[in-house]
């Protein structure tokens, strides 16, 4: 048989050697991936990824763009709120390196009524370990699965109170995502605020209110009916394991809590649900967290028809409300601090702000070294 000479490799044998090397890269890939723990996948973005029209999912498509027909029905006032939110710009940190594990993502269900614009809130289940009883908005911990923390948001709301999920619904709306606030337990949590539109035509007979369950009333018979018109959220259900009681509140009223009293809004009674004063709308207080490095947190309560707003919920509702109306709310939102603007006594968050971007660093370097002991 005709040796061909070492030196001039055939044809073939370029052929086979590529062949090889290009299976072992793949292998090699393959390990790198198995024995990374799940804790380090990180998700590849905290908003809707658009590489290419292909690559979106069909979940997605239809939330890009807020239609122009869907934005003329609401009143000028909430459709200015929309537009700001839509076109504010905001410093988003790269989460694209932070382990999923750190990450989750809430949704803020904005829709409007009666000229306003209101916030889809639950009471979180007695039962749960976290956070029993408090009022929270529908999210939670980032999955491997999650295509995005826009879609994270919308599984959570899908299971907790049984939102439909795009494409099954097209009337909810991308609007934008707020930089990650940080939790009490060190998880970076990702607001994604929504748009619920009304409907393009009346509801049939079938879509009633007389003919789907009210998410209040399976919480409680005690529960008064939900005040909504909006059939989709007529149509929600609490998961008996995690949600006792669905309800909303008027995202203004986040910004000045006496617009409660001049709406003639429904509130809970002094009581278990509200231990402050009966004539207070608002209560906070200021205390030093440890969870937080030490910095001292401003607590703010909220009044409601149900379980008080506070904590991060509150801090993610001032945020949204001071983007979408355009203005700051008419209490004090940060604590006195030495090290931010002490010649009057104010801040502008700058050390939650440092804390923050802090974690996320933290949280990379920690990625980092795992990879480079290849684990």
């Amino acid at each position: 048989m005709y040796a061909i000479p070492c030196s001039f490799p055939s044809l073939l044998e370029l052929e086979v050697n590529t062949l090889l090397l290009g299976l072992t890269a793949v292998l090699v890939v393959v390990l790198c991936f198995k024995v990374t723990p799940a804790c380090v996948m990180a998700l590849s973005s905290t908003i809707i990824p658009k590489p290419a029209p292909e690559a979106d999912s069909d979940a997605e498509k239809c939330l890009r763009d807020i239609p122009t027909h869907v934005l003329k029905r609401l009143t000028p006032k909430s459709r200015a709120c929309i537009e700001r939110l839509r076109t504010c710009q905001l410093d988003r940190p790269d989460l694209s390196r932070q382990p999923t594990c750190k990450l989750a993502a809430v949704l803020v269900l904005l829709y409007e009524q009666a000229g306003e614009l209101r916030v889809l809130l639950t009471t979180r289940s007695k039962l749960l370990r976290a956070h029993p009883g408090q009022t929270a908005l529908p999210g939670g911990k980032a999955d491997e699965e999650d295509e995005s923390l826009v879609w994270t948001a919308l599984r959570e709301a899908n299971e907790e109170v049984g939102l439909p999920l795009p494409p099954k619904s097209s009337n909810i709306h991308f609007v934008t995502t707020l930089p990650p606030f940080l939790s009490a337990s060190q998880l970076l949590v990702t607001p994604v605020v929504v748009l619920l539109s009304s409907l393009s035509s009346p509801p049939t007979p079938s879509s009633s209110s007389s003919s789907v369950s009210d998410g209040a009333s399976n919480a409680s018979p005690n529960v008064p009916p939900s005040s909504s018109s909006h059939p989709i959220l007529k149509s929600l259900t609490p998961s008996i394991t995690e949600v006792d009681r669905i309800f909303d509140h008027p995202l203004e009223a986040i910004l000045d809590p006496h617009l409660l009293s001049n709406k003639g809004e429904s509130l809970v009674d002094e009581g278990e649900d509200w231990p402050y004063s009966a004539e207070e709308v608002y209560n906070t207080s200021d205390v030093r967290l440890k969870a937080f490095d030490g910095v001292i947190y401003r607590m703010h309560r909220f009044r409601t028809c149900a379980s008080p707003i506070k904590g991060l919920t509150a801090d993610i509702l001032i945020s949204v409300s001071e983007l979408a109306y355009g203005r700051k709310p008419i209490y004090g939102r940060y604590p006195p601090d030495s090290q931010s603007e002490p010649q009057d006594g104010k801040r502008d968050g700058g050390a939650y702000g440092a804390l923050v971007r802090r974690h996320i660093e933290e949280n990379e370097r920690v990625v980092a070294a795992l990879e480079e002991r290849g684990q």
